[in-house]
């Protein structure tokens, strides 16, 4: 059965992946954004010479627009909310576009989906920075990575919020805005608190897709700066993997309703960010790769990764793609589109 699916956000890194996914196997597809994003326009691009651009409906339009928002998914089935602002750095420089981008944008999609007749399924797209920099638990450092010393599986669902930067408040207030418009009205809502997720159509920048960003630097020769001691570890995961587990709560969503799934790569796909992603992109790129070093950012987590066992227990999902192998598909993705970062 074919679904109207409506992606805020749809020109972004995931959005793109997913409309295409959505567009290949034959759903109705329409996408809001507002093409401010670096690589937006670039994506929109390459969906409409992939599928046609009548293919599916776009919309230029901003989630701070509540009016255009409702009016443009009052027909779907599914809402993906994956708009906003992505970036902790911006957050602190420009609070308030930062508020109005993600939590009154998540707000204004959420009474779109509350007004809608057609009571459509919601996800939202949240994130770890929720728990905040989680500096209350015990750390080990070992000699290319910290990990935690109690939390083997990693972060779990129950670790107290502590949202700790604008960005972490501003998602944290979608976030339990997400969770209590399934309790008190009803709706059909799933949060995802992301973790680090990476592949192709992902145009980096230095604060916000880290792995991205290093390939990116790396391959077009961009200085790199490290903030930290590079040891901060994080789990990461594939794109694909991701939007697995956004199918399989749509799939199984009177499992998943109401619920809240930490969403990463897991204690398996754990990477340092730099004493042991470096070398692997240096073995990659055929050379070394000079980088310098800078105080850590206020509120950065040392290490992140999350318990993805309530995922697995009610989604029947897990990542399929390891971090060998996703690593390697995101590095040939950026030297083959090199062209992309020029100047960058």
């Amino acid at each position: 059965m074919t679904r109207h699916y409506f992606i805020t956000g749809g020109a972004g890194f995931i959005g793109a992946n997913y409309v295409h996914r959505l567009l290949k196997r034959g759903e109705q597809v329409t996408l809001y954004d507002n093409l401010s994003r670096a690589g937006g326009r670039l994506n929109l691009t390459w969906l409409e010479d992939t599928f046609g651009k009548d293919s599916f409906q776009m919309i230029v339009g901003d989630v701070r627009d509540a009016a255009l928002l409702a009016e443009s998914c009052r027909e779907s089935e599914v809402i993906v909310h994956l708009a906003g602002q992505v970036a902790v750095t911006t957050s602190v420089t420009e609070p308030r576009a930062d508020f109005e981008a993600n939590a009154l944008g998540t707000f204004n999609a959420l009474e779109a989906a509350r007004l809608s007749k057609r009571s459509p399924i919601f996800i939202f797209a949240s994130t770890n920075k929720v728990y905040g920099a989680m500096d209350d638990l015990a750390l080990v450092e070992e000699l290319t990575r910290w990990r935690y010393a109690d939390l083997p599986f990693g972060c779990p669902e129950t670790q107290p919020l502590d949202f700790h930067s604008p960005y972490g408040a501003s998602k944290g207030s979608g976030d339990q805005y997400t969770r209590d418009y399934a309790r008190i009205y009803g709706l059909r809502t799933v949060v995802f608190r992301q973790s680090c997720i990476y592949g192709p159509r992902q145009f980096g920048m230095e604060d916000q897709g880290w792995l991205a960003w290093l390939t990116i630097a790396a391959v077009t020769g961009h200085p790199i700066t490290i903030y930290g001691d590079g040891k901060q570890v994080r789990d990461i995961l594939h794109i694909d993997d991701l939007l697995d587990a956004y199918d399989a709560a749509v799939e199984k969503i009177e499992t998943a309703r109401g619920k809240i799934y930490n969403m990463g790569g897991g204690p398996d796909n754990i990477t340092s960010v730099w004493a042991e992603f470096g070398p692997r992109l240096e073995k990659l790129l055929g050379r070394s790769i000079k980088v310098q070093y800078a105080e850590a950012r206020p509120g950065d987590q040392l290490v992140f990764y999350a318990d993805i066992r309530k995922a697995k227990r009610e989604l029947n999902w897990s990542p399929g793609i390891n971090l060998d192998k996703g690593i390697e598909r995101l590095y040939r993705w950026v030297d083959e589109n090199k062209n992309y970062f020029q100047g960058k």
